[in-house]
């Protein structure tokens, strides 16, 4: 063991808030913590397999986590940055994972990354940008040392199923924010604010999408290849998941679907009370009209007009008009056009 009095206190210290857990599994049994130097003797030991979780990891402690583990350059070099695409790439006989976790702040949904190194000996994973911690993951497998004798396969599937779990909250309050703008939309005048949440909630399925779909190839890839990480045996583990998924992403089809619906209902409504107010300004326009030309008849300057030495020309003419908007008002009442 080397001695973490010959590491700088600042470097000890940033290492620590990094390293989650560093642990040994020999036949599903804790074995116990394997500092970052010692895990490539541990590696030696037979049945035994280390799971190291990291958060937030450096450069300096990638490139010592290569080196005790071995681990391909390129896809080191793809886990030193937090903006990666769900995937699962082979370099030899070690796997690279990327996924994506999703969780509320506020509220808008965001998604971080979870990338794993998995061989058959050891599993390391890396949290970016994503508050989930993965001791109830640690604390549950130990709790079931048969299973967790399976080796690292395991432990990834362990992992896998945290994260598709907790997209779920998340998809039920997508659900629950859908069916609050579906009732703004029958029961309250037009808002720009609802348009507006409209979109902000499809961008949110999209997005959510964009991390759950890729699951679905991952799992079935886990599923019939890589026997030396995933055995026979844990493969039904993977198509758990894999049903999980597909079900989170029916769901999330099944959304997307309603809210171009609901987008559109919501332009059709605007469309409708647009025409209703047209409709209304016409009919006034019509009755308006009566008036306007019976005025504008007598308003003209010529010095021969009909009626003008009528002495009740005043107000049969107000009577006339006020009878012929009437008329008017009624008929157009009746059509529902006022």
């Amino acid at each position: 063991m080397i001695n973490a009095m010959n590491i700088p206190l600042l470097e000890t210290s940033a290492r620590a808030a990094m390293v989650m857990n560093c642990v040994a599994y020999k036949q599903g049994n804790r074995v116990g913590e394997v500092t970052i130097e010692d895990i490539s003797e541990v590696l030696k030991q037979e049945d035994t397999f280390v799971w190291l979780g990291l958060r937030e990891s450096d450069d300096a402690l990638l490139d010592k986590i290569q080196e005790e583990f071995g681990l391909h350059e390129l896809a080191v070099e793809d886990a030193r940055s937090a903006h990666q695409q769900p995937k699962l790439e082979a370099y030899g006989d070690t796997l690279f994972l990327v996924m994506r976790t999703a969780h509320w702040l506020g509220d808008t949904v965001h998604l971080g990354e979870t990338h794993i190194f998995v061989g058959a000996r050891f599993l390391v994973s890396i949290r970016h940008g994503t508050p989930l911690a993965f001791s109830k993951v640690r604390e549950r497998c130990e709790h079931m040392p048969q299973r967790l004798a399976k080796g690292p396969g395991f432990v990834l599937y362990a992992l896998m199923d945290y994260v598709v779990d907790n997209y779920m909250p998340v998809v039920n309050r997508l659900q629950q924010n859908l069916e609050n703008l579906e009732a703004d939309i029958f029961q309250h005048q037009y808002q720009r604010e609802t348009l507006e949440d409209l979109y902000t909630l499809k961008r949110e399925l999209v997005m959510l999408r964009s991390a759950t779909a890729p699951l679905l190839d991952i799992c079935s890839e886990l599923m019939r290849f890589h026997d030396h990480i995933v055995p026979k045996d844990v493969r039904p583990y993977y198509r758990d998941i894999f049903d999980h998924v597909k079900r989170i992403d029916q769901t999330i089809d099944g959304m997307r679907e309603m809210l171009a619906t609901a987008m559109q209902v919501h332009l059709a409504i605007v469309t409708v009370r647009q025409n209703e107010v047209v409709k209304r300004l016409a009919g006034w326009g019509a009755i308006l009209a009566i008036p306007t030309m019976v005025f504008s008849l007598y308003g003209m300057n010529f010095k021969h007009m009909p009626e003008l030495e009528y002495v009740h020309s005043y107000p049969v003419v107000l009577g006339g008009v006020f009878a012929g908007c009437l008329v008017l008002y009624v008929r157009l009442k009746r059509m529902d056009w006022l």
